[in-house]
């Protein structure tokens, strides 16, 4: 069946089976009645990621920081100079020269602590998908894209949560699944077909929202982090029994990451976006389609959110530039990678500075290390008990 077929068939089915699909997942309790502070940090997650792209647009629109936003332009073009792969893959300091806080100080200090009560807070899924859907730093398209992703990943992480399910039961319906996804609503549906990371690491904004808002990547990233980490604890012990009853582990993790409300904490939240393959590899084991469409989602999110957090752009440029950027994701035929480069990119930034692993330690960044040193490092970490 050729991609453009199978495309003119998506778009035939997406009324009926995405109101079916939104419907099932009103329906879903499994991680509610098995992980009640999972399933109320999920729903956290993507208010948390709303407010947080409005907050950032606010203080990109205040006079009185003008100065500052100056300083991240000028900032980041001296970055840009530079050869984006070193800097990405070869250990260097995403903040040379910049504050560790921060351009912007006092303000996204604020923004932090209040994006600390909101993932604290305790929200429905109605609540999560209301925020999604009434984000103003986005256009409307923007919107349904990331509200239709948190529908599959509410769906993937119910089917896994999900004891009463064997483990060909869970890929199977996993499959069905992403079958949904893609045919529910194609227009609005990310590509399972692995995409150029460039689309995210080497854009004109690409940064943007690490440089000028590092508290608040951190938060975001850590997010994203407990999303695979706890999955990656559900899939290991479905596999593995010796692995069983670690969902506890990632949520301690997660709370050492993301600290106090300021951001203050001994332990590191993520520096690099955390890909599938280094904090999932069990969920990219079991249904690698499924991870390649959390990492195009997960890529496409930062992606906006840089575009976002850029200094000084007008309403239609930065528009059109998020409206470009889900262009490419959610087709199957543009920015395209082949699986092996899909790995390395996802290895390439790090297991360590992607937040570490879900289960297994590993106390030191393995990023100067070679890539069959890497490789075996991340087979003992997931096969030593903790």
């Amino acid at each position: 069946m050729t991609i453009k077929l199978k495309k003119a068939m998506k778009s035939t089915l997406c009324v009926v089976v995405g109101a079916a699909l939104s419907a099932s997942v009103q329906a879903q309790s499994v991680l509610e009645e098995r992980f009640p502070e999972l399933a109320q940090l999920y729903n956290a997650f993507y208010v948390t990621q709303a407010q947080a792209l409005d907050a950032v647009a606010a203080i990109n629109a205040d006079p009185a920081l003008a100065d500052e936003r100056m300083e991240l332009i000028e900032h980041m073009e001296m970055m840009a100079e530079m050869d984006m792969h070193s800097m990405h893959g070869g250990g260097m300091d995403m903040d040379m020269g910049m504050d560790m806080g921060g351009p912007f100080g006092e303000a996204e200090m604020q923004a932090r602590m209040a994006l600390g009560q909101t993932v604290r807070g305790d929200y429905e899924g109605p609540e999560a998908e209301a925020a999604i859907m009434s984000i103003e730093a986005v256009p409307n398209h923007a919107r349904m894209v990331l509200r239709w992703g948190r529908i599959f990943e509410d769906k993937l992480w119910n089917i896994w949560a999900d004891d009463m399910l064997s483990l060909d039961e869970k890929r199977a319906a996993t499959a069905t699944a992403i079958e949904e996804y893609e045919t529910g609503d194609p227009r609005h549906a990310v590509s399972v077909i692995p995409k150029n990371a460039e689309l995210y690491l080497s854009t004109d904004y690409a940064d943007a929202l690490a440089m000028g808002y590092p508290r608040i990547s951190g938060l975001l990233w850590a997010n994203q982090w407990l999303q695979l980490a706890s999955l990656e604890a559900l899939i290991l012990g479905e596999v593995d029994s010796q692995f069983a009853g670690r969902v506890p582990v990632t949520l301690e993790r997660y709370r050492n990451k993301v600290g106090s409300d300021s951001g203050m904490t001994m332990f590191p939240a993520p520096t690099e976006m955390p890909s599938a393959p280094a904090i999932a590899p069990q969920l990219y084991t079991q249904a690698p389609e499924a991870a390649r469409i959390i990492d195009n989602l997960n890529m496409l999110e930062t992606a906006i959110a840089d575009i976002v957090a850029y200094p000084n752009l007008d309403e239609e440029t930065r528009t059109e530039a998020i409206m470009t950027t889900i262009s490419y994701f959610t087709s199957d035929e543009e920015q395209n990678t082949d699986e092996m480069n899909y790995l390395l990119s996802a290895l390439r930034g790090g297991i360590y500075n992607q937040g570490g692993p879900a289960i297994g330690e590993l106390m030191g960044s393995e990023r100067n290390r070679s890539r069959e040193a890497m490789d075996m490092i991340h087979t003992m970490i997931m096969s030593s008990p903790q």
